[in-house]
């Protein structure tokens, strides 16, 4: 059911480095998005698929990971991402894209979790130089880039308290904590 996938799908910063993810699953998760719905159907998305420990390592250092976490610089060596999709626009096809690529984004992040996976989506991109990394073409606009393995934390939603904060926090056991306000807090 749609609404377990939600529940269950949280982002995740921390991985089972060396659980590979096979480049099938990735293309497999791919076709959920080409499927998804499109502005217009115009379709202007391409991706990249990654799941090369040396491509890898490229994609791994242009992303940002954790705002809200100050003293946390990223997963370290071992708990690293086992794969990444760079979801670009491609601007041949259109100029500018409404809301596709997260539409793509999160299908994609809800397939990851259907097969056990998890995922997280990073608009804190060093987009320029993952494009020379990579070698992208300037016909290609990078929008987001996803970041998946087998899940090596915990992250639970919580209550956003009487503070009214939406910060995410860690606990002393590691545990990933997601403020989220109540639903009659948020239906006007």
């Amino acid at each position: 059911m749609i609404k377990d996938l939600v529940l269950k799908h949280r982002s995740c910063r921390r991985f089972y480095q060396e659980v590979p993810v096979e480049e099938e699953t990735l293309r497999e998760l791919v076709d959920l998005a080409r499927c998804s719905a499109s502005s217009s159907n115009r379709q202007p998305l391409k991706y990249i698929l990654s799941c090369d420990p040396e491509k890898n390592a490229l994609v791994f250092k242009t992303l940002g990971w954790a705002r809200d976490l100050k003293d946390w610089p990223g997963p370290s060596e071992g708990e690293r991402p086992s794969a990444h999709i760079v979801i670009l626009l491609d601007k041949e096809i259109s100029e500018s894209v409404d809301c596709d690529h997260g539409i793509a984004a999160q299908t994609i992040l809800l397939g990851a979790r259907e097969k056990g996976l998890g995922g997280l989506m990073h608009g804190s991109v060093k987009k320029e130089e993952l494009s020379q990394a990579l070698g992208i073409p300037p016909r290609y606009e990078i929008r987001l880039v996803l970041s998946l393995g087998k899940p090596k934390e915990k992250a639970v939603l919580d209550s956003v308290g009487p503070d009214g904060k939406t910060t995410y926090w860690r606990d002393s056991e590691s545990v990933h904590h997601v403020p989220k306000r109540r639903l009659d807090d948020i239906i006007v």
